[in-house]
């Protein structure tokens, strides 16, 4: 990979599930250490779109390019070993497991060997994540199933991180969480950001979006209609109104 290339691209893709025509032809780029935020209502191809990336719902067109190697043909697990990792909507975790048995999965023989992280990003192990997410030391040997919905979004995350990825996709993390829990989601992506890792968001939250994105697009139904920084999604109150359902003036 070029030095001047994205860490992803997203290539004209075209996404079905079955004879539903889900994604039409979307593409978009994403540089080392950026947080790139995807926006848009309900069933509007957000979830789709991070299954594309991952290999979970292949497109039938397109290409997905991440550090310079093309995606196309290549299985989930494969995807993940190169080095992108999901925290995916509805957190996902193994209920039956301990937190500590569900943080240890990607470093199982089963997820295969991940190559070092970049020179310049931070090193996640078991301690670093428990650092970042004292409540989870807490909690090691308690059942996943017995945390509260904040505590089961931050093993998610803590989860994604012990597989040292390159690029974080995100799923909603804000969804269903306190205004306490969204400010730590806030912060945790401002911190893994600052530690080198690049973050695909998909959100629905706005003002947690506008927070954190280096850059923005807007999806409606299967299409991109929007991409730019947080400041040109604020003053195109079109968009706002007629894709996110909110006024201008709500969105500062």
């Amino acid at each position: 990979m070029a030095a001047s290339d994205p860490l992803l691209g997203v290539r004209d893709i075209h996404t079905y599930y079955g004879d539903s025509y889900v994604l039409h032809g979307l593409s978009l780029e994403l540089a080392a250490g950026q947080i790139v935020v995807i926006l848009g209502r309900n069933g509007m191809g957000k979830t789709t779109l991070i299954r594309s990336i991952a290999g979970l719902t292949p497109p039938r067109r397109g290409d997905v390019v991440f550090e310079g190697r093309s995606f196309t043909g290549r299985p989930p697990y494969a995807i993940s070993q190169a080095g992108v990792a999901i925290v995916p909507q509805g957190r996902r975790i193994f209920k039956s497991l301990s937190v500590r048995e569900n943080l240890a999965l990607p470093t199982s023989a089963l997820a295969g060997r991940r190559p070092a992280p970049m020179p310049g990003r931070k090193r996640w192990d078991m301690p670093e994540v428990l650092k970042e997410f004292p409540q989870l030391a807490e909690r090691l040997d308690h059942a996943g199933g017995s945390l509260s919905g904040g505590e089961q979004q931050m093993l998610a995350i803590g989860r994604a991180l012990m597989a040292n990825p390159s690029l974080i996709l995100m799923d909603e993390p804000s969804e269903g969480l306190s205004p306490k829990l969204v400010q730590h989601v806030e912060d945790i992506m401002r911190s893994l950001r600052a530690h080198g890792h690049s973050i695909l968001l998909v959100e629905q939250n706005l003002a947690l979006a506008m927070s954190v994105a280096d850059s923005i697009y807007v999806i409606s139904s299967g299409r991109f209609v929007f991409h730019g920084t947080p400041d040109q999604l604020s003053s195109n109150t079109e968009i706002l109104d007629s894709h996110l359902g909110v006024s201008a003036a709500r969105s500062h």
